[in-house]
């Protein structure tokens, strides 16, 4: 099994095979719109502009699971995003990214790796918000919070884990690495 097998639903409610997506490299990030990581959406914009031509692409997944960050639609989510920071990747159809009501790829993307660690000042916070979330948090895949990245190579594997402390510099360097 890999990354391939799975189906996600567009923001008008199609369903699209990750099979589409063979022989790119993927970043997936589940993002929320009233995160203080939000800004991020710049960077991966950035990212994107740089590498799409080489195969890249960054596929967003809204999620309102960690504070309630991503209220309204996805039409509400869409427009902010595009408006913003205007966002030209993918976004799909808010998801639960852990739970019972998680999507299928994200039950396999956070069985398939493990909790990474929080880095820096930010870190230091969601530490204390994680461990109130779960008090086994550093042993178990699941979510921690907003913007946690997967990288995918080109073959549909899971190639890094990024918490949403790390570094997009870090994350820029894994990627040009992939492509």
């Amino acid at each position: 099994m890999n990354i391939y097998d799975f189906k996600i639903k567009t923001q008008d409610g199609n369903e699209v095979s990750l099979s589409d997506y063979k022989g790119k490299v993927l970043l997936i990030v589940n993002t929320a719109t009233g995160c203080g990581f939000t800004p991020q959406y710049d960077e991966l914009q950035d990212l994107y502009e740089l590498h799409q031509k080489d195969g890249l692409e960054i596929l967003d997944f809204p999620c309102n699971q960690f504070g309630e960050q991503a209220p309204g639609s996805d039409e509400e989510i869409h427009s902010f995003c595009t408006g913003r920071y205007g966002i030209t990747f993918p976004q799909f159809a808010k998801i639960d990214v852990n739970g019972e009501n998680a999507i299928p790829l994200y039950k396999y993307l956070t069985e398939n790796t493990t909790f990474a660690g929080f880095s820096g000042p930010m870190g230091l916070m969601l530490k204390g918000i994680a461990k109130k979330m779960d008090k086994d948090y550093k042993n178990n895949g699941n979510i921690k919070w907003n913007f946690t990245k997967f990288l995918i190579d080109r073959n549909g594997e899971i190639a890094a884990r990024f918490e949403p402390t790390e570094s997009l510099d870090k994350v820029k360097e894994k990627v040009e690495e992939a492509l």
